[in-house]
C-alpha cells in the first residue's frame, strides 16, 4: 500500500533496524590484499602514487604479510614481481628463481592459514612492457601463452594456492590448465581475468610493477570499455577451458558488467578494485575532501552488492584494522 500505511523509514531508525535487514556484508574473507615483491634485502621502496603500498623484498614482504594476517584479519593475497632483469619474452619468470616463486617459498615456510595468488603475466618481465613475446610490431597471442604456461607451472611448484592469468591472451586458460594437469597439478584451480578492460585505472599499477608498455598501448588484447556483451563471451569462453574463478577488472567503473556476469554465471566472481580508483580516493583523502574510512566500506560494499564473490584491493589492510578497532570498542563497551 502507498504512503502513508507503508514507511520505508520505519526500519532504518536505528542501528539495530538497519544491522538487522541489511542486505550486503563485506567482511575480510571477501579480500585480497596485492603486493609487490622485489630482489634485495630490506627493500621497502615507498610507491608514490599509491600511498601505503611498497615494493618489498621478500624479507620485507614477510613482515608485512605476517601484519596483514595477525592485525587486519586478512589471509589472502595477490603477488606481483619485480625482477632484476627483463628480457623480450619473460621468460626469466619461468625459473623457480625468479622472484615470486621464491617469495612464494619463503611465505609458506613462514606463515600457516595463507591462501597466495599468483599473477601470470609478462608485462613486469619484459623489456618492452608488453605481456608477451612482439612478433612484427604485435603480441604474438600463441607464443606468449607457452611462457605463461611455462611460468603458472613454476608457480604451482613453488606452492602458489591459485594461478591467476592476467594477459588476456585467447586460449591461456586451456594452455594453463593443461599444463597443470599433466605436471599433478590437479587441484591447483585458476582464476582468469576474463573480462580485463584496456584501462585508464591503471596507472599507478605501471608505476609500482615498472610495467608500462615502451610502445603503443595494450587495446590489442584488452578489452574495449564499452563492450560488455563481449565481456559474457570472454566470461564464457575462460569457462569453457576450465577456469574456476572469472574476473571483472576494474571494478568501480564495470560493476554493470559484474552483474551481467553473476546473473548469467554460476560461478565465483573475483572483481579488483585497481590502483587508479585507490589513488584517487587517496588524493581525496589527502586533501580532506571525503571520509576516507566510510568512503573505503562504502566502494567495497558496492562491488559486493553488484554481484562479487571476492574483491581484490589495496584497502583491504585498511579495512581488516578497521574492523578489528570496530570489534574491540564493541567489546569494550
Amino acid at each position: 500500500m502507498a504512503f502513508p500505511q507503508t514507511r520505508l523509514r520505519r526500519l532504518r531508525q536505528n542501528m539495530i533496524f538497519r544491522d538487522m535487514i541489511r542486505e550486503t556484508e563485506v567482511n575480510c574473507d571477501d579480500l585480497i590484499m596485492p603486493y609487490f615483491v622485489c630482489p634485495g634485502a630490506k627493500v621497502r621502496n615507498p610507491i608514490n602514487s599509491m600511498p601505503g603500498n611498497y615494493q618489498l623484498s621478500i624479507d620485507m614482504l614477510l613482515v608485512e604479510v605476517k601484519e596483514l594476517v595477525e592485525k587486519a584479519g586478512v589471509n589472502k593475497i595477490l603477488l606481483f614481481g619485480i625482477p632484476e632483469a627483463k628480457d623480450d619474452t619473460g621468460k626469466l619468470a619461468c625459473s623457480e628463481h625468479a622472484i615470486v616463486p621464491k617469495a612464494i617459498r619463503a611465505l609458506k615456510r613462514e606463515i600457516e592459514d595463507l591462501l597466495i595468488v599468483a599473477d601470470v603475466c609478462n608485462c613486469e618481465y619484459t623489456s618492452h612492457g608488453h605481456c608477451g613475446t612482439i612478433v612484427d610490431g604485435d603480441v604474438h597471442n600463441d607464443l606468449t601463452i607457452q611462457t605463461l604456461s611455462a611460468q603458472s607451472l613454476v608457480l604451482a611448484q613453488a606452492g602458489a594456492d591459485i594461478i591467476a592469468p592476467s594477459d588476456m591472451m585467447d586460449g591461456r586458460v586451456a594452455a594453463i590448465r593443461r599444463t597443470l594437469d599433466e605436471n599433478g597439478f590437479f587441484n591447483t584451480p585458476i582464476m582468469a581475468y576474463s573480462a580485463k578492460f584496456a584501462s585508464a585505472f591503471y596507472g599507478p599499477f605501471r608505476e609500482a610493477a615498472d610495467s608500462a608498455p615502451q610502445f603503443g598501448d595494450r587495446s590489442r588484447y584488452q578489452m574495449d570499455p564499452a563492450n560488455s556483451d563481449e565481456a559474457l563471451r570472454e566470461v564464457e569462453q575462460d569457462i569453457l577451458e576450465g577456469a574456476d574463478m572469472v574476473m571483472v577488472k576494474p571494478a568501480l567503473s564495470y560493476l554493470d558488467v559484474i552483474r551481467r556476469v553473476k546473473d548469467n554465471f554460476n560461478i565465483p566472481i573475483v572483481a579488483y578494485n585497481v590502483s587508479g580508483e585507490f589513488s584517487m580516493l587517496k588524493a581525496a583523502a589527502a586533501n580532506g575532501w571525503i571520509d576516507e574510512k566510510r568512503m573505503i566500506r562504502e566502494i567495497l560494499t558496492s562491488i559486493k552488492r553488484a554481484g562479487a564473490d571476492v574483491i581484490i584491493s589495496y584497502h583491504a589492510k585498511e579495512f581488516g584494522e578497521m574492523e578489528n578497532r570496530d570489534l574491540l570498542s564493541t567489546a569494550v563497551l
